[in-house]
């Protein structure tokens, strides 16, 4: 199949991608600038310039499948919420129905129409807008992400080393840390499924829930010693968040600081069905991608 995965030069998008060159897909990139000499070439295909069906249909042409990563932790000039999370992601939708396109798009735990943060809402909105659009469409919803390469993900996996850990007192949500790599290989296999067993959503997450306390706990180095865990009071978490957006500080935002505050497991996850395997442990090497099964390369 030939597939288009837009964002593909991100965090998950890099990952998405070595995981459809594993099973012999020929990959395209879509991206914000055009980059033709890259080992996998990359257009340009901004989503906050694209909102209507008409500004991809050349993009889609020949495309068996696309696949969207495409998402922004903080708004710059054009590149709002609204733009990127809902109207562009809604466009290519109406798209992709209109070619009779398989869709996969990269959404997020947590989501609500109430959450304070633009950030979620528009999250949230930009999954009703696809689904309006493009009813077989499969909207995944990963939780946390570990992984090399990663903003948040590094500064996770740096804060879990001080010797002093700052934590909003209202972080007692639990998380489903997944490794990106795995989230790679199930969109794969999405991409792979034949239609009538490619479900509308799925949710995905490590085999272990925990507060983002024993989360860096899990993630410090082996021997250092205890970390002092200091709880901030709300006002004082809040405010910290809001400079970090306004100065594009560090992945800790307002939006995440409610996310932390909320249960980030899903509610049925899918991960194992997927993957043929458990999911890794936090901070454990994922294991080898099994063997694509021979019904789903005939399948496409």
């Amino acid at each position: 199949m030939r597939v288009l995965v837009l964002g593909g030069r991100g965090f998950i998008g890099r990952h998405v991608v070595a995981a459809l060159r594993a099973r012999d897909h020929r990959v395209e990139i879509g991206g914000r600038r055009a980059d033709a000499a890259a080992p996998v070439p990359v257009q340009a295909l901004a989503m906050h310039r694209r909102l209507q069906p008409a500004d991809w249909r050349a993009a889609l042409a020949d495309m068996d499948a696309v696949v969207n990563c495409v998402g922004i932790l903080r708004e710059r000039w054009a590149q709002t919420y609204d733009r990127v999370h809902c109207q562009g992601p809604a466009a290519l939708a109406a798209a992709c129905a209109a070619r009779g396109l398989r869709l996969v798009h990269v959404s997020a735990l947590g989501l609500s129409a109430d959450a304070r943060s633009r950030f979620i809402r528009s999250k949230w909105a930009g999954e009703r807008a696809i689904r309006a659009a493009h009813a077989h469409a499969t909207i995944v919803r990963p939780s946390l992400l570990d992984g090399e390469g990663g903003f948040g993900a590094r500064w996770i996996r740096r804060v879990a080393q001080w010797p002093v850990q700052p934590l909003p007192g209202a972080a007692r949500g639990q998380i489903a840390a997944l490794h990106v790599s795995e989230l790679g290989e199930v969109i794969a296999a999405l991409v792979d499924a034949p239609a009538a067993d490619c479900p509308r959503e799925v949710e995905l997450g490590g085999p272990e829930a925990m507060p983002m306390g024993d989360l860096l706990l899990r993630l410090r180095a082996p021997g250092r010693a205890a970390p002092l865990q200091i709880a901030l009071p709300g006002w004082l978490a809040r405010m910290g968040s809001h400079v970090c957006d306004l100065l594009h500080f560090s992945p800790f935002s307002f939006g995440h600081l409610e996310l932390m505050g909320r249960a980030n497991v899903p509610a049925v996850n899918a991960a194992e069905r997927w993957l043929g395997r458990a999911p890794a442990a936090l901070g454990a090497a994922p294991a080898m991608p099994m063997t694509v099964r021979p019904e789903l390369k005939a399948a496409r």
